[in-house]
């Protein structure tokens, strides 16, 4: 999975100097401790070491050996996201009570889950224009085939394979002996309705069309009317709020009635820029959103996928939720940030060296094999050239 780095600037403090770590491999190519940055631009000056690799930096000595060397052991430590992912490399230094982490290297991976989801919503289109149009018969096969067991939907994968392979890429220039990952359980239904969830019992099990059908259900909340004009008596077409090109999902807090031609003035627009010459309108309209839970479904489908390959690495692997990284940040009084999320994950103590500069990853693809591209109704405007 090609991936797009630059350094960011996350994490600041004025009261001390922030560093830069280094990783350091021995002239077999075998992770020794990370430097700072002073000491590797001195080892370089003087032709101790070679720069072995730009981003992240990475110099390899030509005089020594991991046996020659003293090792520590360094941890993993992962705050998983659905958007990003915050990854931290500490120096475990065990103590009388809870162990001190020094922190080595903060960074930040942004995933393209939603690209992958945008692009394989786009090949589905056209292979049913390809089965609808005057064309070779091309029989249906989404039902004659059965997922393996651990299935996940692409843009879910995708978030799994990028985490495992920068933690197998850490392994390579610094010595992992741990791996700590906040494996946390969203509640989709209290983050939805947390006054239904709060009671408990029958209400919590039923959903919100409990005893309605969909059309049913949106004519008794809009009241039989158009949502953007009070056209009633006339045929009403079920609408996206949000439309699905602009990320706009399939639940019902998203889902309106409309007229047919507000429907077509609409279109796509966004609905404040529908709705600019109506504010109170658009209030009552915005009042019924709800946000999107794809976030938190995407993080419970993944969690234990990967926990599961983490483990298959080899490295013990601790576990922490959610609220131990809050209490542990509380604690130690350290900015929110995904990176530093990351540093606060399982048993910590302490955390120290946090002001670092955070290095930002980017997930870009491999790019694509279609020879063309297309408008947005599917139709061919250039070709690619052959390389």
């Amino acid at each position: 999975m090609q991936a797009r780095v630059t350094r960011g600037r996350k994490a600041r403090s004025t009261e001390e100097e922030i560093t830069l770590s280094v990783f350091v491999l021995d002239k077999r190519k075998k992770p020794l401790m990370p430097c700072s940055e002073k000491r590797a631009r001195r080892m370089l000056e003087r032709g101790r070491a070679r720069v072995h690799r730009l981003v992240p930096f990475t110099i390899r000595l030509v005089d020594r050996t991991q046996a020659e060397s003293v090792v520590q052991p360094v941890v993993v430590k992962l705050d998983p996201g659905a958007t990003t992912t915050g990854m931290a490399l500490a120096r475990v230094e065990e103590g009388n009570a809870e162990p001190t982490h020094h922190v080595l290297h903060l960074a930040e991976l942004t995933h393209r889950g939603r690209a992958i989801r945008a692009a394989m919503r786009q090949r589905a289109a056209f292979r049913r224009r390809r089965r609808g149009k005057n064309l070779r018969y091309r029989p249906a096969r989404f039902d004659n085939r059965r997922k393996p067991k651990g299935w996940l939907a692409p843009s879910l994968r995708h978030r799994v394979e990028t985490v495992v392979s920068w933690v197998a890429r850490y392994r390579r220039f610094v010595p992992v002996s741990q791996v700590a990952m906040e494996r946390v359980r969203f509640d989709t239904h209290a983050l939805a309705a947390p006054e239904v969830a709060a009671k408990g019992g029958i209400a919590y099990q039923q959903g919100t069309l409990a005893g309605f059908e969909i059309r049913e259900y949106l004519l008794e909340k809009w009241g039989r009317s158009c949502a953007y004009c009070d056209a009633r008596d006339v045929p009403l077409q079920i609408e996206h709020i949000v439309a699905r090109s602009r990320g706009g999902s399939d639940r019902v807090s998203n889902l309106t009635l409309a007229c047919e031609p507000c429907n077509r003035r609409k279109g796509a627009q966004a609905v404040e820029t529908f709705l600019a010459h109506d504010p109170k309108r658009l209030a009552r309209i915005q009042a019924n959103l709800k946000k999107p839970l794809d976030a938190a479904a995407a993080m419970n489908a993944t969690r234990w996928a990967l926990w599961r390959t983490l483990c298959a690495t080899g490295l013990p692997v601790e576990c922490a939720t959610g609220g131990r990284t809050k209490w542990n940040r509380s604690r130690i009084d350290i900015p929110k940030t995904h990176a530093l999320d990351a540093a606060c994950v399982g048993v910590v103590g302490r955390v120290a060296d946090w002001q670092r500069p955070t290095l930002a990853i980017r997930c870009t693809g491999r790019g694509a094999y279609s020879r063309t591209r297309l408008t947005a109704h599917g139709f061919p405007r250039g070709h690619l050239t052959r390389q």
